[in-house]
């Protein structure tokens, strides 16, 4: 088997005395979606968290093991942590758009960059916005203020505005859980045809959503990864006693 573009290994996290993860080993193949489920305060955000280096901005955390990108650390000390979020980038539960037009919010990483070209800017745009399904609906918009847009189609603006920047992993922490029904529909959709091309790692409460889009499930609880599976082999056959009480809503 190819080796993982991402894994971790003997990952612990502490708040402060409190342990929020447990020693987490849990490999991610090259493209496709792995699900993270399991119930709240268990633990699947906070390790999403630790890939890209999130857990940084929260004070008196501790964590111990290894994070391996692309067979190189994230926790070294010499990590450009800049880098390391263009190409494992991050959207969140909340659709958190900038204050500028759908274009200017598509193109600000490429601008921290240092890019300025204007061939590249609007090659990125309609490219990022097609990957994320929405270019049609905006496209004679462009100018416009990207508050202004629908929740669900922010939550769209704000992953075009990961993928410009061309990452290799996609990090999803619950991303419709903001949204209606039909808004969630339609990002199931963009992750569907995104997983052919990226790594994607997704948050999700909903066990529906996870059987839906996931290619793999991994089941987490009180800070353990207690399986981890092909989607259809967890939701039909589990392994594990707590995995099969969750998944059929015994607890959770």
């Amino acid at each position: 088997m190819a080796l993982p573009i991402m894994s971790t290994d003997n990952l612990h996290l502490f708040y402060g005395k409190k342990e929020a993860l447990k020693g987490i080993n849990l490999d991610f193949q090259e493209k496709g979606i792995t699900a993270l489920i399991g119930p709240s305060g268990c633990g699947k955000s906070t390790f999403l968290r630790c890939l890209n280096r999130m857990n940084d901005l929260i004070d008196d955390v501790t964590i111990t093991g290894n994070v391996m990108f692309k067979n190189q650390n994230v926790y070294a000390p010499d990590t450009d942590i800049v880098a390391l979020r263009k190409e494992v980038g991050m959207v969140f539960q909340q659709p958190n758009p900038f204050p500028f037009s759908i274009y200017e919010n598509v193109i600000y990483g490429l601008r921290l960059a240092g890019v300025r070209d204007k061939q590249v800017f609007d090659e990125a745009v309609e490219r990022s916005l097609r990957q994320a399904a929405i270019w049609d609906e905006v496209k004679d918009d462009l100018h416009k203020n990207a508050l202004a847009l629908s929740g669900g189609q922010q939550q769209r603006v704000c992953i075009a505005r990961v993928l410009a920047v061309s990452p290799d992993v996609l990090l999803l922490d619950e991303p419709t859980s903001a949204l209606d029904p039909v808004s969630s529909h339609v990002i199931e959709e963009t992750l569907l045809q995104l997983r052919y091309d990226y790594t994607v790692i997704t948050v999700t409460h909903n066990l529906q959503q996870a059987s839906r889009i996931a290619d793999r499930t991994a089941f987490f609880l009180q800070g353990e990864l207690i399986e981890v599976s092909d989607t259809k082999k967890m939701f039909m056959d589990p392994q594990k006693q707590q995995t099969q009480d969750y998944i059929s809503g015994r607890f959770g």
